[in-house]
């Protein structure tokens, strides 16, 4: 029998074999697997296209390691989709519109906002997954987990910003007005997706297999998510 702390964790609801029986739990990691491969596909590209902002080789080379682990991130979606029978390109569509339109309303225009951008707007979609996991099965929870370690980029963007802000305070009122803007899109994109999902809408919102996860539950894990979002300003040296 699954337990459920004040933190939204659950216990095992069982491995793949016996939870994907279900059409809707299958379908709706289907779903969650499609959008993790795409915006992590997306990380790579994004990544690559910042290090032509980054103001020296050094910069430069850590963008590039942080790209190349995130496509094996990809890579490891990729295979675990085709492993269980998926086609990942056909997962993978129906979040390639919603998540290019994310990205091209909130594209950076220099190198600071593009750190701010995978600093905090990475780890907003980070938070939601790592809610989201608990109540998986072991199996696709512990591919999840792995996906969504930090491949580096948290502590450099970190250090860029807060000595940015150092040299010249002025950004930070613009950076920070840059990190709210980025929370409202996340916000508004994640929505838009789950509403349009409803395999994915019904594991968020509970279900014969993922049970414990009603809609009080859901506004918690946001108010969860938007307290991280803040913590994460605060590190930044800027104001949420």
């Amino acid at each position: 029998m699954e337990t459920q702390g004040e933190a939204g964790q659950v216990g095992s609801i069982g491995d793949w074999t016996s939870c994907s029986a279900d059409p809707g739990y299958r379908a709706a990691v289907l779903d969650l697997l499609g959008a993790l491969a795409y915006g992590e596909l997306s990380a790579f590209e994004r990544l690559a296209e910042d290090a032509k902002f980054a103001p020296g080789l050094a910069d430069k080379a850590a963008l590039a390691r942080m790209a190349s682990a995130e496509f094996q991130h990809y890579q490891l979606l990729h295979d675990r989709l085709a492993e269980i029978g998926a086609d990942p390109t056909e997962s993978m569509t129906p979040f390639v519109e919603p998540l290019d339109s994310f990205h091209r309303v909130t594209a950076p225009s220099d190198w600071l906002e593009g750190l701010v951008k995978a600093y905090v707007g990475d780890s907003i979609a980070t938070d939601f997954y790592r809610e989201v996991a608990v109540r998986l099965d072991d199996d696709t929870r512990d591919l999840v987990l792995r996906v969504m370690s930090d491949t580096g980029h948290a502590q450099f963007a970190v250090d860029k910003v807060r000595q940015a802000i150092e040299e010249n305070p002025r950004v930070g009122g613009r950076l920070a007005l840059w990190g709210r803007r980025l929370m409202g899109e996340a916000l508004s994109q994640a929505q838009r997706v789950v509403a349009e999902r409803d395999a994915l809408s019904n594991l968020l919102v509970g279900g014969a297999a993922v049970r414990g996860f009603d809609l009080v539950e859901v506004g918690k894990m946001f108010n969860r998510i938007t307290e991280a979002h803040t913590k994460r300003m605060s590190a930044l040296g800027l104001a949420s």
